[in-house]
């Protein structure tokens, strides 16, 4: 099982690299890690995922003395939507070919490029549905995964904290 962080940062260069060298200097193992802008300007977005044995609390302390992390969200699962990318080229040949795509179907996942012996499969969804296809896939012969990192966000009925100009101070917006 893992834990996801959403941490909130200035737009600058090095930031990714201060951010990921903590996890370095501290022990602690980065499993899954997206970056995007973010709905505010100058501000993106890293979406981080840690084993849930690591020592959550300690990293959001750690993360929050980053003179570059705005905010630090640990995502709960009850109250968060989370999501992968994943490309998975697969062995393809003759009657086992049909068989892929009727997997796919079942998985709502999309046959992207075809070949002689092989196809590539694109899939979205949350850590079991990608595992699960995963597995089915490699009765097959999986010849290579591409993964896009985890992104995350909170569910619907949680209410948008605004920042104003010149509110936004290092390590004061934790929720």
């Amino acid at each position: 099982m893992s834990k996801t962080l959403s941490v909130l940062v200035h737009d600058r260069p090095g930031v990714l690299s201060r951010v990921s060298g903590l996890f370095t200097r501290r022990g602690f193992n980065i499993e899954s890690l997206a970056v995007g802008k973010s709905e505010y300007e100058g501000l993106s977005r890293i979406t981080i995922v840690v084993a849930k044995d690591e020592r959550v609390e300690q990293i959001v302390k750690q993360l929050n003395k980053l003179i570059d992390v705005v905010k630090v969200r640990e995502m709960t699962e009850m109250d968060t939507l989370e999501r992968e990318l994943v490309l998975f080229k697969v062995n393809a040949t003759g009657d086992a070919r049909r068989e892929v795509q009727e997997i796919c179907e079942n998985f709502r996942a999309k046959i992207v490029d075809v070949s002689l012996d092989s196809l590539i499969v694109e899939v979205t969804g949350d850590h079991e549905k990608i595992l699960a296809l995963e597995n089915l896939l490699g009765h097959f012969g999986i010849q290579e995964v591409v993964r896009t990192g985890t992104v995350a966000m909170r569910r619907g009925m949680q209410k948008k904290k605004y920042f104003n100009k010149g509110e936004m101070k290092n390590g004061a917006n934790v929720l």
